[in-house]
């Protein structure tokens, strides 16, 4: 297993099958790497263009091309785990974490915590069982095939939530226990070679390790993120915020594995605390656009060489071979992750709001497998009985989900109808997009001014215009806001409900952060609150 990205791209050949003009460096001359990086993105440009007219995702797309092309080239191309768990990984997992909102996520963390948590263990045993006593495996091979495919890789399913409209809460969901269960699929496959490499482990030592592993890597995280703060603050230079932000990703990963606790949870962690407090102390709104945009291209730049990679790496006619085997280990993954979603989803209404059932029949269409799949099959010790086999299940598996699954998840969200727009509501979006965009020029304004780069003449210009467009869709707003109450908008109670959630939650927030100051009495705070959570439970999902 290399550990370089040159390895990663192209295996050693045996120098006596080289010439004496490949082994020479001349001058001039293009090195190989070269050459198969350029070949790989003009796949992938071509690739994009025949997705966007052919309206596929663009991971089952890059997956399918892999295929036939393993032997253009003159050497082998492999997909390095140390490569995908040491670089890609962070990247991927900082750039998530960063795009996420706290707010949001505290809004539905009970879910993605039910999902990321007890979800992905009992789907992880499910599998496992079924993959025993039907290949007749042993636990240990069994467990990690479990924990592989209960991991979900929900890259295409973002694709789809791009195209198809579909509820904020349902998105947050989704995001959120992807986020988390990389780093929770992480944390069990690492017990479970603990458990291989040691022979023996007791429940009370695994829940010991997972309990340090976990809360190890989220203090590590905790305490980079927020020792990054001051330093991006006095950083007036986006080129070096943008080398800080990189060094935090990376550098938090390898900290967290050196310190023997998780480096993903830590990445987690340290980019939530960077998204949500460092980035709206950027000096300017292009600082921070110059930096997401960086992220969302380093972002999908790892997922389209991981994702090509894939497809290069998997051998049909060896898959064919196994067909039956595989067909099994489909079925179990699929009923792991019916089970994990229909029946944990079913106590939801216990302790928060209810998940409807359209909603959850897309997170189970939305079981997906990907690049995380493939970098931990590829990662198991070369001494494991069975590796082989191991990793041939995985890449059937995970064929079949990215083509089947990502070919069929559009048309299927789309069956659903989980979220259905009147004209009038179109309109309300129209309208608070225009206000929001109209309302942060006003604030850039203001900031410019301050500054003394705007003359004060131009700026009452720029500003009267943008009012505007400001008080034009104030007005329509509060028309549409009008005939909400007198019940002459009854089918779109979706989307002002959303704003008074928002300003339910914000109440919500106030008044427990003065009870946490002892500021009020806690008395009189409890019946408040349940007043809230009442009135919060009559909206309707947003």
């Amino acid at each position: 297993m290399g550990g370089s990205a040159m390895e990663w791209i192209v295996a050693q050949q045996n120098p006596l099958d080289r010439s004496p003009v490949e082994t020479s460096q001349a001058a001039g001359s293009i090195p190989e790497v070269v050459i198969i990086l350029i070949i790989l993105l003009m796949i992938a440009t071509v690739v994009a263009l025949v997705t966007q007219r052919l309206r596929i995702p663009y991971v089952t797309g890059l997956v399918l091309a892999g295929l036939p092309i393993t032997e253009v080239f003159w050497r082998r191309i492999g997909l390095d785990p140390s490569l995908v768990l040491n670089l890609f990984l962070p990247i991927l997992i900082f750039e998530a974490a960063i795009n996420t909102d706290i707010s949001r996520l505290r809004s539905t963390f009970k879910p993605i915590a039910l999902l990321a948590g007890p979800g992905s263990i009992f789907s992880s045993a499910i599998i496992a069982a079924i993959v025993k006593y039907g290949l007749g495996l042993d636990w240990i091979p069994a467990l990690l095939i479990g924990i592989i495919l209960a991991n979900t890789d929900t890259v295409s399913m973002i694709a789809v939530f791009k195209e198809i409209r579909v509820p904020s809460r349902l998105s947050t969901i989704v995001e959120g226990e992807t986020l988390f269960n990389d780093a929770a699929a992480l944390v069990s496959f690492n017990l479970i070679l603990v458990i291989y490499t040691t022979g023996s482990l007791t429940v009370v030592d695994g829940i010991k390790e997972l309990l340090i592993v976990a809360l190890g890597g989220g203090l590590v995280g905790a305490i980079l993120g927020y020792l990054s703060l001051p330093i991006f603050t006095r950083l007036n230079d986006p080129l070096s915020s943008l080398l800080l932000t990189v060094a935090l990703a990376l550098g938090t990963f390898q900290i967290g594995q050196f310190l023997g606790v998780s480096g993903a949870v830590s990445v987690v962690i340290a980019g939530l605390i960077f998204g949500n407090l460092g980035l709206p102390r950027s000096s300017s709104a292009s600082d921070r656009m110059s930096l997401l945009s960086f992220w969302e291209y380093a972002g999908f730049g790892v997922n389209t060489f991981i994702f090509l990679l894939i497809g290069i790496e998997i051998n049909p006619i060896t898959l064919w071979r196994i067909l039956p085997a595989i067909l099994l280990v489909i079925l179990a993954y699929q009923l792991g992750r019916i089970l994990s979603v229909y029946l944990l989803l079913a106590g939801l209404r216990w302790f928060d709001r209810p998940i409807p059932l359209r909603w959850q029949h897309v997170l189970f269409l939305g079981n997906i497998k990907g690049s995380l799949s493939m970098a931990l099959a590829l990662s198991i010790p070369l001494a494991l009985p069975g590796r082989e086999g191991i990793i041939e299940l995985v890449f059937g598996a995970v064929l079949f989900s990215l083509v089947g699954q990502g070919l069929s998840l559009p048309w299927l969200v789309k069956r659903l109808k989980i979220s259905p727009v009147s004209d009038a509501m179109e309109q309300v979006g129209k309208l608070q997009i225009q206000l929001i965009a109209a309302k942060a020029a006003q604030d850039e304004l203001d900031s410019l001014l301050k500054s003394g780069v705007l003359p004060k003449a131009i700026y009452e210009e720029l500003w009267a215009s943008y009012q505007a467009r400001v008080a034009q869709s104030e007005r329509v707003l509060r028309d549409l806001y009008n005939q909400y109450r007198a019940g002459q908008l009854k089918s779109d109670r979706s989307g002002l409900d959303t704003i008074r959630r928002q300003l339910l939650l914000a109440e919500k927030g106030a008044v427990r952060d003065a009870l946490r100051k002892r500021i009020v009495p806690e008395d009189l705070v409890q019946p408040y609150i349940k007043d809230l959570d009442e009135k919060l439970l009559t909206l309707e999902d947003d």
